[in-house]
């Protein structure tokens, strides 16, 4: 299948390509495609929609947030419900297809509605729009993550797919990025004109990734279940049980806590730290452009290394990056670029391994229990993250304010140097525990090799000869 991204932009030197394991390039490119619209509407989400609809629609800040808030918290409650439901499907199509292609139509008619609204908007039609949209979102976002841990059982291939994502999410919210500025270029302040560039790239995006995704791999038979059927509640309450599980959320919540509290407080630092407001934006722009190049680079480091060694070693990079900011001054700019530069190429590294490892322990679980879950797995995973960026909002802004900060005011030099700490050191310090919890982590590719083996005989044995 024909995509825009070549197989050898990937291409690991570790694994040769006659490999008959080893899984086409174009494939996983196309079967990742579904990220391209997913994040082009979840970054609007959060940081343009809001503003938009309070200029542009006239509903008030406090009635958006509140209505945002509680689409939030919609979006929480289903991760693990969908989780557990896409586990349990069976049909003719499979287990995870049919609620990808079936939120793929809710997300697209829902993001019409968002990104295009139509007449007087109040804030009824947004609720309802929002709870529709996260509904949409979920039922694609919770079952592709575990059909993209099901695609292979290697060990190592398994990297390889998560690293097509994280790539084409990071290409696709570039995009993103991308756009508003545009329209800033062409119209200066037409929130609606940005709304519509942005929903655009949703709306152009949506049916082919849907189409290429869901005709990317077949979905593998689900596997036979030996454990008895238990309540859903029950099955959650198991999966939150699960030791090596916690140790992978914990390690993953840290790295978005500290990737959020750089990403929260990144233009205040250059706009009022460096005194740089023209590089505000630029500066976070040149740190995703990087970021989109280590995932090829990351991917060869841990098929090298081992997943848990490179999430350590890519998160130790991480501490000494944001410990390196505290030597920054107003007059080291090229400084700053540097580390900038440095902390996209560090980016993402963690949790591209993280979600991989999540779909190994998944299969640990299964082995133990009799039960396939990686539906849930990957969204407690999914949960984990998204509880990791309000977490990290609601520690940074706050702390820089009882500091001093406020950047409707001429700051002191202490006020400035204390939103230096928080900016440097938040991150460091997450990034530093998310390596000690993952550091020693016992499910290496040894020992995954012994539960697939151990799987694969089990399914041999339960599937009667013909």
């Amino acid at each position: 299948m024909a995509t825009v991204f070549p197989s050898a932009f990937f291409r690991s030197g570790s694994t040769p390509q006659t490999d008959p394991a080893r899984l086409s390039g174009w494939r996983l490119a196309a079967f990742s495609s579904i990220a391209v619209p997913v994040a082009a509407a979840g970054l609007p989400l959060g940081v343009y929609l809001p503003a938009v609809y309070a200029q542009e629609y006239g509903l008030s800040l406090a009635t958006i947030g509140l209505i945002f808030l509680v689409g939030r918290l919609w979006d929480a409650v289903l991760d693990p419900f969908m989780g557990a439901l896409s586990d349990r499907t069976r049909s003719r199509f499979g287990r995870r297809r049919p609620w990808i292609a079936g939120g793929g139509i809710v997300f697209a008619i829902s993001s019409l509605f968002l990104f295009f609204p139509q007449g007087q908007v109040t804030a009824t039609s947004l609720a309802i729009v929002l709870f529709f949209f996260y509904l949409g979102w979920t039922a694609i976002q919770i079952p592709f993550l575990a059909w993209s841990g099901e695609i292979s059982g290697r060990y190592h291939e398994r990297t390889r797919v998560a690293t097509y994502q994280t790539v084409i999410t990071a290409i696709a919210l570039l995009t993103a990025l991308i756009l508003p500025t545009l329209a800033d270029q062409l119209r200066p302040g037409d929130g609606k004109l940005k709304l519509a560039l942005m929903g655009g790239l949703v709306a152009v995006s949506i049916l082919p990734a849907l189409f290429l995704t869901l005709r990317a791999f077949p979905e593998q038979p689900a596997p036979v279940s030996v454990g008895a059927r238990q309540p859903i509640g029950v099955i959650i309450r198991t999966v939150l049980g699960d030791p090596l599980l916690l140790r992978v959320l914990g390690s993953d919540f840290a790295v978005t806590l500290g990737q959020t509290i750089r990403g929260a407080l990144i233009v205040f630092v250059v706009t009022f730290y460096m005194g740089r407001p023209e590089w505000a934006g630029g500066l976070f722009l040149f740190q995703f452009v990087f970021g989109i190049l280590a995932g090829p680079i990351w991917m060869k480091i841990g098929l090298r290394l081992g997943k848990h060694q490179t999430a350590v070693a890519g998160e130790l990079v991480q501490v000494a990056v944001n410990l390196g900011l505290l030597i920054v001054t107003p007059d080291s700019f090229g400084l700053l670029l540097g580390l900038t530069l440095a902390q996209g190429l560090a980016q993402g590294s963690g949790n591209l391994m993280l979600r991989s490892i999540v779909a190994d322990v998944a299969d640990k679980h299964r082995l133990e229990t009799g039960d396939d879950r990686a539906g849930l797995y990957f969204s407690v995973f999914s949960l984990a993250g998204k509880a990791a960026t309000a977490v990290a909002i609601g520690i940074a802004l706050p702390l820089v304010g009882w500091i001093g900060f406020d950047p409707k005011v001429q700051n002191t030099p202490a006020a400035l140097n204390g939103l230096l700490y928080v900016f440097a050191l938040g991150p460091a310090i997450a990034h530093a525990f998310s390596a000690w919890l993952i550091h020693g982590f016992p499910l290496d590719e040894a020992r995954h090799s012994e539960i697939r083996r151990a799987l694969d005989e089990r399914e041999r044995a339960l599937v009667p000869a013909e």
